[in-house]
């Protein structure tokens, strides 16, 4: 039987504690029905018998304390709230535990933006990790050295698991489920919670704000004068021209300052007012296409495909109500 410990952290998100509790046990109740034996043992864990959440709506009480639990086989690290830093200083006190588990054979997975708690263990560090697409530019300010793998629905990297932003967390459980027991109970655990299985991305629910938490006025200058004149062919010589700099010195300061190349910048810009010009009003996709600065149909569908998921046509039919 695996030992699933579900962690109860300060700041977490109830429904991100209930959830997992709630998938586990319910597979349980389909195997006990197949074979007459339970496969999870699943048990909430924190550091006290009681924590509250959402100042005090809600009290989760622990089966367990870590001081308790000397052997697991699965952590889940549900999603927290709050001030993200805050939140990750306030829990602390998990990390010293966490890694000990991994050592000793446990396998770890975070949802949603409880990959700050995962990340802040350092065994994420030169892996690659997903979260909240909301909180990327502030994952990846904390914790430089993970690879966040933003538009990733799910990431694994021995034994570390993590899923995208907010009910997402659902794939990744349907996932675990199907790693710890076979297809057929993961298919009746997506039939009976109405889940779609086989979903790999949350780049169609993301919104482009760019990256301008930095403070590089030369480059700030750039990305106001991108998503200005996103129609237009700005090229990364005359972008550099503009603001006095060289090209490769204009380059390196751009990519550290957003985390993007200048033409991904550009792409991600374009993207953006297709998707509103989408979702709103009667504009065919070619309309969309030219009105976004983009002549070639192919390349409009590849750039769009690349940072949604979705094609154009596809997209527009998903979100225009017209």
């Amino acid at each position: 039987m695996k030992h699933i410990s579900i962690l109860v952290p300060y700041t977490a998100v109830p429904a991100a504690v209930v959830d997992p509790r709630y998938m586990f046990t319910a597979v349980n109740a389909f195997r006990q029905t197949q074979s007459g034996e339970p496969t999870f043992q699943v048990e909430l864990v924190g550091v006290s018998r009681e924590v509250s959440l959402l100042d005090g709506s809600f009290i989760v009480r622990c089966d367990k304390l870590i001081s308790e639990l000397t052997h697991t086989d699965l952590i889940i690290i549900p999603a927290i709230s709050g001030d993200i830093v805050e939140a990750v200083e306030a829990n602390r006190i998990y990390r010293h535990w966490i890694v000990q588990q991994y050592k000793n054979g446990a396998e770890v997975a975070s949802l949603c933006i409880g990959a700050f708690l995962l990340a802040d263990t350092g065994l994420l560090n030169g892996a690659s990790c997903s979260t909240h697409w909301l909180y990327a530019d502030d994952f990846r300010s904390m914790f430089p050295e993970v690879d966040l793998a933003g538009d990733r629905l799910i990431t694994e990297h021995r034994g570390l698991y993590s899923s995208g932003g907010a009910s997402s967390y659902w794939s990744l459980l349907l996932y675990l489920v199907e790693k710890y027991t076979d297809r057929q109970t993961a298919i009746m655990a997506s039939k009976f919670f109405l889940l779609d299985m086989g979903r790999h991305s949350q780049a169609m629910f993301s919104i482009f704000k760019g990256q301008r938490d930095h403070d590089d006025e030369p480059v700030q200058a750039v990305q106001n004068l991108i998503e200005k004149h996103y129609r237009d062919k700005l090229s990364v010589q005359q972008l550099a021209d503009d603001i006095n700099l060289g090209r490769r010195t204009f380059e390196r300061r751009f990519r550290t300052a957003t985390g993007s190349t200048v033409g991904e910048y550009q792409q991600r810009v374009r993207t953006e007012v297709a998707k509103h010009l989408l979702e709103n009003g009667r504009r065919n996709v070619n309309e969309v296409m030219h009105e976004v600065g983009y002549s070639d149909a192919k390349a409009f569908r590849e750039v769009f495909r690349k940072h949604t998921g979705l094609s154009p046509i596809e997209y527009r039919k998903r979100y225009n109500a017209v």
